[in-house]
């Protein structure tokens, strides 16, 4: 496996855990445990999971998977502070101190662990100074229960902040061959700062997989509310894909591994979250890291997606406007 540094060494791709929690549909538990086992058998060392997923489903999933593997064999990242009614409906974002530390008490105690190894809020509070939010964490660290601070989903203003308060050792955000609104001036102010990337939606939930093949996702998959799954826009999107069947084919890859080849390819400080729920979507994934894309190829691709070419936001307008960045 090769890796990458996020302020510590992790393997160059991570495993993302939400599906495995109903986000797209049921799920398999024994399937999902494991994948987890065949994803450290190959040397994925990262796995990352938010409190929220599932309503604590995924953490007790995740406990269960991990349960007798060396703990300093694997680095778990953890999201906290996004909020559900009983309906699942949204309810904003809680960071302020005193609720980071409860959450971290849930979040140890499901996945039965002593630390996480980097703990970070899902999305900004806009009721709470991020300096108090990444000061609260601090403490966690320095108490012994967190090891690196990290971000989700912020822009470049409070990245700085953030890291004016304590290094943070990674943003995570989504960043795929259709969603690069990273790159204005995000990406670059990691790069001054010297703070890497976990780029979730690599796959754009599936739809840039080369897999999405039927209409519009059913009413119990989370995706049946992203604009890009939409009736109207889902058409568009498809024939994106085929473009990108195409240079694949060339490549003697499949459609998903040249999308996560393409994430690898931005910068050796990019590490791409897979979110295979199946063993054999693990296994198709794996291979990318050895696809190597060339001047030629990368133009390819963007001839075949030009930056903005797909139609819809992320997500749906309530979580659009829980994000201090765009699409």
């Amino acid at each position: 496996m090769q890796t990458r540094n996020l302020g510590t060494p992790v393997s160059a791709l991570g495993l993302g855990a939400m599906g495995m929690s109903g986000a797209y549909g049921p799920s398999d538990r024994a399937e999902s445990i494991a994948t987890v086992h065949a994803a450290l058998e190959a040397g994925v060392t990262l796995i990352d999971t938010g409190d929220f997923y599932g309503n604590g489903h995924n953490e007790m999933l995740l406990g269960e998977a991990l349960r007798g593997v060396p703990r300093e064999s694997y680095l778990l990242s953890v999201k906290f502070g996004a909020l559900r009614g009983p309906d699942g409906s949204i309810a904003g974002v809680d960071a302020r101190p005193a609720a980071v530390k409860n959450f971290l008490n849930y979040s140890l105690n499901r996945l039965g662990v002593d630390y996480l190894d980097v703990y970070r809020p899902a999305r900004l509070d806009p009721a709470v100074p991020i300096e108090d939010t990444i000061g609260a964490i601090k403490e966690m660290v320095d108490a012994g229960f967190v090891r690196q601070v990290g971000l989700s989903e912020v822009g470049a203003e409070t990245i700085r902040r953030a890291h004016a308060v304590h290094p943070i050792s990674d943003l995570q955000i989504e960043y795929s061959i259709v969603s690069r609104g990273v790159e204005e001036s995000v990406l670059p102010t990691l790069r001054e700062l010297g703070i890497g990337m976990t780029a979730y939606g690599v796959l754009s939930r599936g739809l840039i997989s080369g897999h999405w093949n039927a209409g519009p996702p059913s009413a119990g998959d989370g995706r049946s509310l992203q604009p890009r799954f939409a009736a109207e826009n889902l058409d568009h999107n498809l024939s994106l894909v085929d473009a990108l069947r195409r240079v694949a084919s060339a490549k003697g890859c499949t459609v998903a591994q040249l999308a996560i080849a393409w994430v690898l390819a931005q910068g050796p400080d990019i590490v791409p979250l897979v979110g295979a729920r199946t063993r054999e979507r693990l296994a198709e994934a794996l291979p990318a890291l050895d696809v190597t894309l060339s001047a030629d190829d990368l133009a390819q691709i963007e001839t075949a997606v030009p930056r903005g070419s797909a139609r819809g936001d992320r997500y749906p307008t309530a979580m659009m406007a829980m994000l201090d960045v765009g699409n």
